[in-house]
């Protein structure tokens, strides 16, 4: 019987393979080592004395990006992982390999989001991209998107329990006649190969422009395309600025400055295809964590995964070296 499990295993990932299983895509073309050091950096347990040896560590890193690809939450991610023989496959998991717990998973992440490190971990995967000749480096276009988060009221006691599960960093802002609680991923793109290049992390609250100046460097950037919300902004002198310019009351567009804002738009668009994958592919547009540290750590993850699945496109289509 245990033979013919075995057997059963194998075609079943045979057929996956052959129907174009993502996540096997992803294990061949990333190179999972690049995060080593700054990932086992940040456990400094011993367990030569004893004591029960932990996950392997990249292991743990790929279930992370599991979840945030997928948008499965921590007391999912047993489950899921469990049923699914692409998910194992993915994680290197064999069917008697035990699967990390819901708490298990909580405390990795946290170790990873109170270290400060994913910053540093989506610079080492652009770092890679360089190398690959992946950013074309003819101009950026900068925006930013909504990361909502559960809203949640305040109670009437000052110790109420649901007081202590309100997010203080989130904010509130409205857009329209749309009103948005949460944060905010303001995301600078390479024009060409529509890869992340930079982003930041801001309460909703914050303008769409005000990171803006923060992305640019007069050594790195030559040509910024951002929608007319980044009108009037500041940018070092040898930056050419191709922001689409607003109309105001009384002093609509002429057909010049119309043609220009289309000219420019064609460009600008395209970061509206990234911001497409986040939200329709990853479900980017919403965090069920609170607080900015845990925001920024998965604005951070989402916008490198965005990266590696940008990355694996470009290596199946053969548009990038190596």
């Amino acid at each position: 019987m245990s033979q013919m499990n075995f057997m059963a295993e194998d075609n079943i990932l045979k057929k996956l393979s052959k129907m174009g299983d993502p996540l096997e895509r992803l294990n061949k073309f990333i190179d999972w080592s690049v995060f080593a050091a700054v990932i086992n950096g940040v456990f400094k347990a011993d367990y030569s004395k004893g004591g029960r040896p932990p996950y392997d560590r990249l292991m743990m890193w790929k279930l992370l990006i599991l979840q945030r690809l997928y948008n499965i939450a921590d007391f999912q991610a047993e489950f899921q992982i469990s049923d699914r023989l692409s998910f194992r496959r993915f994680l290197g998991l064999s069917m008697s390999d035990a699967v990390p717990d819901e708490k298990t998973i909580w405390l990795f992440r946290e170790a990873l989001t109170n270290a400060g490190v994913i910053e540093g971990l989506f610079g080492l995967f652009y770092q890679e991209l360089e190398k690959r000749g992946i950013i074309a480096h003819e101009g950026s276009i900068n925006d930013a998107s909504f990361v909502e988060t559960p809203k949640r009221r305040k109670g009437r006691g000052d110790n109420d329990h649901s007081n202590r599960q309100i997010d203080i960093d989130a904010k509130w802002t409205k857009k329209g006649d749309v009103s948005y609680f949460g944060y905010k991923n303001h995301a600078k793109v390479d024009a060409k190969s529509k890869i992340i290049t930079d982003y930041a992390v801001t309460g909703a609250n914050v303008h769409d422009s005000q990171k803006y100046a923060e992305f640019y460097s007069e050594y790195e950037d030559d040509t910024a395309y951002a929608d007319s919300a980044y009108v009037g902004q500041e940018l070092p002198e040898n930056i050419k600025q191709e922001v689409c310019e607003r109309a105001y009351r009384n002093k609509p567009l002429t057909d010049a400055q119309k043609a220009e804002n289309r000219r420019k738009s064609k460009v600008r668009a395209r970061i509206e295809h990234v911001f497409g994958f986040v939200e329709g592919h990853m479900h980017g547009s919403t965090f069920r964590g609170k607080g900015m540290k845990r925001a920024e750590f998965n604005v951070g993850l989402t916008n490198l995964i965005y990266n590696m699945e940008r990355y694996v496109f470009f290596r199946r289509t053969g548009r990038c070296a190596g």
